[in-house]
């Protein structure tokens, strides 16, 4: 048995044991003893057996197994069916996340609104349960002091931290906790995990629901009272058809599929699909009886003559002048908590700043552990990743950037945001079954994510020293080093990061490549990984019955690409600008480009494509863009001539994007001149032919780098639609438009060339020991 099934073995024995009461059924020593027995492989007490046996039971049932009636359910499983003793199971956490990390524009107080909403999901909500982090044990006092929070607020007959322990969480990541509980306390963990992230963040939205459930409904999802009327297969081969049906079961083609979807459905997912409906209910204002009501979320009156703080616009209450901080700063208490959150991340130390000490707020946060301190644990088990980001500098020299003008100080003043999502997330989860196969999923999805944007940084960054300086606020001096990145955030599938423009595209192109291979197992975690360090689902593709049309799917080299092995991947959005940028106005614009990105990669998973899509955006000044990207590019990008014609190639695949960079890389060995460069994109408006006969012209006249031109982009990418003819459209592409459904607009002409003119000066010239390795990436599988 795994450590998985230990601990959902453990977790329904202690709710099973405990009972429908406050008051356990067991005295608390028989329940103490089961536990430690059960994590042993140990005989339980005698009290307690027939109650393991029964979940043993619940355990063993085979994954394939799925009754047709159910009276053959009852006939199999008559312990199980008699079983009425409910489990509770309890889902919430943060809501609105993005709104409350980025109603500041200081990279400080982002940093730490994020490292306290990261602190309240991994720290504190795992310490209700006695479950310590394992990266550290300095949080042992920290964690003692949640849980005598918890049951100072939520104790009656028992303290809830005696009945809550660690076996119970499935997961706790991405702001989400998902666990089983004693089904009397299920209402007061709800109430405490909303309760924490009010108490400590004052304006952080949360939300968390629960319910309770018959031992039975774990594997064979919700059932009726008495079970005999639930509906079963005989009523959904009869009713599939209906729109309501289908909308809840699915859309099966055959009878294959039927039983197959009814099956998907009846299980533990049904269960967490209940919850997810009853958690928007509530976070949509919905009250529940026998709880607080959320519908007013908590409000911080202001007042017109009143000093308001920084950003967000609420009552100051308090004033700090240089030199506790560079320039005089009005903080309200939420804003002050942010700014103190995010000193402790950045310096990784316990000690209150002066400014804080000196104030009359009596809030203390208890340690934070910051990303650059995770980042440097991992690089203390990867020696030869340490190696190659620090070389010979030592760790106690290099600073955390104090500002974007930090980070834009490696890229000539331009910074990229990068937000990655995952791809078929829910697809993925739909399908899956058990209590044991949600936690180990949520344990590989957040392993494959963070270790993915760590071995991304540590391979394209190193530690970076300050020249040509020009910022008053700053503290640092010329010559100085800084981390040149600021994570904002890595939850669940989720990545926000801000790094230099000149390596946005290989980061991103890192992660997503990166992301598939570690949950493949092509790559470890660390170069020793331990046994929690280390994949355990199976996220391989099956073979499809028909090869896949890889020109379908890629315009660049489609036949040297690698078919998608993976059924998870990662969407990112790219954009590039300056670092005076407003934050939320870059945002808003990170989060289209994902959005594109994504729709992209569902176009694309039609024709047989599983794997990461990125989509960018160089904004070189803020009005550029007055709506959205999309209408932008429809608008300025797009002309509608004899031809219609794209002045863009962007989403691209992870393999397209590794040819990009290629490209760029083949035109700065060209020394294409940039007067000429800009030329040829502004000719691509006049038309086709236009624009084809100038860039052979100004081709022909190369004294150099011909050959790399030629291969990496015009054979690389501007085949025309009958590639017998031995020509190319260079610089155009050609889109017959065979993964649309409307093809009134199709064949179309597109090119990457503006976008190449775009991030010519980012990007660097790959050396060509590098540029064989990059192009051997695709095919090295």
């Amino acid at each position: 048995m795994t450590n998985s099934q230990h601990s959902i073995t453990t977790a329904i024995s202690w709710c099973l044991a405990w009972g429908d009461k406050r008051q356990p059924k067991f005295d608390i020593a028989v329940l103490k003893q089961m536990r430690q027995a059960l994590n042993d492989g140990k005989d339980v007490p005698e009290e307690v057996r027939s109650l393991v046996e029964q979940v043993k039971e619940l355990q063993g049932i085979d994954k394939d197994y799925f009754p047709a009636t159910l009276d053959e359910l009852k006939s199999k499983y008559s312990e199980l069916w008699n079983q009425t003793t409910r489990i509770g199971l309890v889902y919430g956490g943060a809501t609105k996340i993005k709104q409350y990390m980025f109603e500041s524009s200081k990279i400080q107080d982002i940093r730490g609104a994020s490292a306290l909403l990261d602190r309240i999901n991994l720290i504190d909500l795992s310490a209700f349960f006695h479950k310590n982090p394992q990266s550290s044990k300095s949080y042992t006092i920290e964690c003692t002091q949640v849980r005598e929070w918890l049951d100072e607020n939520f104790s009656t007959d028992y303290k809830l931290s005696e009945v809550l322990i660690p076996e119970l969480i499935i997961y706790s990541t991405g702001g989400n906790i998902l666990a089983f509980c004693p089904a009397a306390f299920v209402d007061d963990l709800a109430n405490a995990i909303e309760k924490r992230y009010t108490e400590e963040t004052l304006t952080a939205n949360s939300c968390a629901v629960g319910d309770t459930f018959r031992l039975l409904e774990l594997s064979f999802g919700l059932l009726r009272e008495p079970i005999e009327n639930t509906l079963w297969l005989d009523w959904y081969r009869q009713e599939y058809k209906k729109p309501l049906v289908q909308a809840y079961f699915g859309y099966p083609n055959n009878d294959a599929e039927i039983f197959e979807v009814f099956k998907n459905r009846k299980s533990f997912n049904e269960l967490t699909t209940k919850l997810a409906i009853l958690f928007n209910q509530r976070r949509s204002g919905y009250d529940f009886s026998g709880r607080p009501s959320r519908r007013y979320p908590p409000m911080f009156e202001t007042h017109p003559y009143l000093m308001r703080d920084g950003g967000e616009h609420r009552s100051a209450v308090m004033i700090v002048q240089p030199p506790d901080l560079p320039r005089e700063s009005h903080f309200s208490e939420a804003s002050a908590r942010k700014h103190l959150v995010g000193y402790r991340a950045k310096k990784g130390k316990a000690e209150l700043p002066t400014w804080y000490k000196n104030s009359h707020l009596t809030w203390k946060s208890i340690r934070v552990e910051g990303w650059i301190d995770k980042f440097n644990s991992f690089l203390n088990k990867n020696p030869s990743l340490k190696e190659k980001y620090y070389g010979n500098l030592t760790l106690d020299n290099i600073e955390i950037p104090q500002s974007l003008s930090h980070i834009a100080n490696a890229s000539k003043g331009f910074v990229a945001y990068i937000y990655a999502d995952g791809n078929n997330m829910g697809g993925y989860i739909q399908k899956i079954l058990t209590a044991q196969k949600y936690q180990e999923f949520s344990q590989d999805v957040e392993l494959a994510t963070q270790y993915a944007v760590y071995q991304a940084l540590a391979e394209k960054l190193n530690p970076h020293e300050l020249r040509n300086l020009n910022d008053e606020e700053s503290t640092l001096e010329n010559g100085e080093l800084v981390h040149p990145f600021e994570i904002i955030t890595i939850g669940g599938d989720d990545i926000i990061l801000i790094v230099p423009a000149n390596k946005a595209l290989e980061i991103a192109q890192f992660i997503g490549e990166r992301f598939d291979k570690i949950l493949l197992k092509e790559v470890p975690l660390v170069e020793n990984p331990t046994a929690e360090e280390k994949i355990k689902g199976c996220y391989k593709i099956k073979t499809p019955e028909q090869p896949i049309d890889l020109k379908k799917c890629h315009r660049y080299k489609p036949t040297e690409a690698t078919p998608s092995q993976c059924q998870l991947s990662t969407s990112i959005g790219v954009l590039i600008t300056a670092y005076n940028t407003p934050i939320y106005y870059a945002k808003d614009l990170t989060e289209q480009l994902l959005k594109s990105a994504k729709e992209r990669a569902k176009k694309l998973k039609e024709a047989g494509y599983y794997g990461g899509t990125v989509d960018f955006l160089t904004l070189k000044s803020v009005t550029m863009i007055s709506s959205n990207i999309k209408e932008f590019r429809e608008q300025a990008l797009t002309k509608n001539l004899r031809s219609k014609l794209k002045l863009y190639a962007a989403p691209y695949t992870l393999h397209e994007l590794r040819g990009f960079l290629t490209a760029i890389s083949a035109l700065k060995k060209a020394n294409f001149p940039k007067s000429q460069l800009y030329q040829i994109r502004t000719l691509l408006e006049r038309g086709k032919h236009t624009a084809i006969l100038n860039y052979r012209y100004f081709r022909v006249r190369l004294k150099e780098g011909k050959k790399e031109l030629q291969e990496q982009f015009e054979e690389a990418w501007c085949q025309p639609k009958d590639e017998n003819n031995g020509g190319n459209l260079a610089p155009w592409m050609y889109d017959d438009g065979a993964l649309e459904y409307d093809k009134s607009d199709y064949p179309l002409f597109e090119t990457i060339w503006r976008e190449m003119v775009e991030l010519y000066e980012f990007i660097e010239e790959i050396p060509d020991s590098e540029l064989s390795e990059l192009l051997s990436v695709g095919t090295e599988l």
